[in-house]
């Protein structure tokens, strides 16, 4: 509790997840500044000696260095001159934004990355026929984190993985966590929504609220060519078929018993591997460039690596003070199962609003809505796509959101503009999800 009311005051994840841990810490002491102190190196002690952990962080900072370098290669700049320029897809108005939208769907690896890329390619297009750049950052906005969460290859899978593996550990949940997440994934309402609603938009050209009265701007830029595609194609297909090659290897043949956090490990090793002689082959770059521009991406990702080792460490804390039953002590009382996904959702879409971050919010909820389902004897997968979907939902309408941030910058929007044009389309998204997670939870 100390760390979610931290996080809804401060906005800082990091600083709310350590006051929680180490409030936690002092009562499981009872209060002894000595035992606190004792219990606090045993649980760093136990997180840096658990493989899967390890294997986790890992992940992250190799996510970080594949990103990288396909950016400093050139495979990014070539994949987005490919698109507008040499196939000459866009003839029209609905085009131009269609274009934008599946490039959002097609690089679904990394949040940013899809931003920036889909930004890149709208501003001149969009430019061209007349379409606000408000628009624009609606659609890049609503095709990065809701796809991203939805195809989970990426910081968000790992995240996920992590914190799902963490409470199966914990005793909170049976089975797969590969196959938890996919379940999750399924029941994840918002991003689903979010999606059909900002294609009907983009098809009919619906313009509702501050969107009809967004400004046009008429400056045409142009995309210089440069780089190759198939330095960012390479990689992307790498990954995807290397997760399913070790799930498969890890699972005995079984790909929804494979480990997890095994593959997406192996994956990042292999992809990172083969990247590099790949570009030291094509004489893209040389090996030390590799290795410098890797140690820069992976340097990138230890803010995020940070937040996991936190949520790591307060689910155990959490669940040594047994926080999940003794919420259920008192909201079974007052809240039925039927209706916890929905107030799930709706607590972590506050929460993630108010803090403009969604990984912080998955870090937050889920030690605390697994233990909570658990004892209610409620959907553990629909809770967890509560959880995704809220902390999606809340981080799309956030103005201090990073995502929301880099669309406006990426697409040359006013940033108030954006968010002011942006609402209306996600509160309509929040409310299909909400229904359709307390008609789930009536469902059973």
């Amino acid at each position: 509790m100390t760390a979610l009311i931290m996080a809804l005051l401060t906005k800082r994840v990091l600083v709310s997840l350590f006051t929680g841990i180490v409030m936690g810490e002092i009562i499981i002491s009872n209060y002894s500044l000595v035992n606190t102190l004792q219990t606090l190196i045993e649980l760093t002690v136990l997180l840096f000696s658990t493989p899967w952990i390890l294997m986790t962080f890992g992940f992250m900072l190799l996510m970080g260095a594949v990103m990288h370098l396909m950016e400093r290669s050139g495979g990014v700049n070539g994949f987005v001159y490919m698109l507008s320029h040499k196939l000459s897809l866009v003839k029209s108005d609905r085009a131009a934004l269609l274009l934008v939208y599946i490039i959002g769907i097609v690089i679904f690896i990394e949040t940013s990355i899809t931003v920036l890329i889909a930004g890149s390619v709208g501003r001149p297009l969009c430019d061209a026929h007349r379409i606000s750049r408000a628009k624009l950052a609606y659609v890049c906005d609503s095709t990065s984190a809701p796809v991203g969460s939805l195809l989970m290859f990426n910081g968000y899978g790992a995240l996920m993985l992590g914190l799902i593996t963490a409470q199966m550990s914990l005793g909170f949940m049976d089975g797969e966590s590969v196959e938890w997440l996919m379940q999750a994934v399924m029941l994840n309402f918002y991003s689903i929504s979010a999606l059909i609603v900002t294609f009907f938009v983009i098809w009919f050209t619906i313009d509702i609220g501050a969107m009809r009265h967004a400004l046009v701007k008429h400056e045409i830029s142009e995309i210089q060519e440069g780089g190759h595609p198939m330095y960012m194609i390479v990689p992307i297909l790498l990954m995807i078929g290397g997760v399913f090659l070790f799930l498969y290897i890890t699972g005995n043949g079984n790909i929804l018993k494979g480990s997890g956090s095994s593959s997406i490990f192996y994956t990042m090793v292999m992809t990172l591997m083969l990247m590099s002689f790949f570009f030291v082959v094509k004489k893209v770059m040389l090996l030390k460039t590799v290795a410098q521009e890797s140690l820069k991406g992976m340097r990138s990702m230890i803010g995020i690596t940070s937040i996991l080792f936190f949520a790591f460490a307060i689910g155990q804390v959490t669940s040594d003070m047994h926080t999940g039953s003794y919420l259920a002590s008192y909201i079974n009382g007052v809240l039925s199962p039927v209706w916890l996904a929905a107030a799930v959702f709706l607590l972590a879409a506050v929460m993630s609003f108010s803090t403009g971050t969604s990984w912080g919010t998955f870090s937050i909820m889920v030690p605390i809505a697994v233990p909570l389902a658990a004892s209610m004897d409620a959907n553990m997968a629909l809770v967890l796509g509560a959880v995704i979907s809220g902390g999606v939902f809340g981080d799309h309408c956030s103005p201090i959101s990073d995502t929301t941030i880099i669309s406006s910058m990426a697409t040359g929007c006013d940033h108030i503009e954006h968010v002011r044009t942006q609402l209306p389309y996600a509160l309509f998204s929040g409310f299909i999800a909400f229904s359709f997670f307390a008609l789930f939870g009536m469902m059973g």
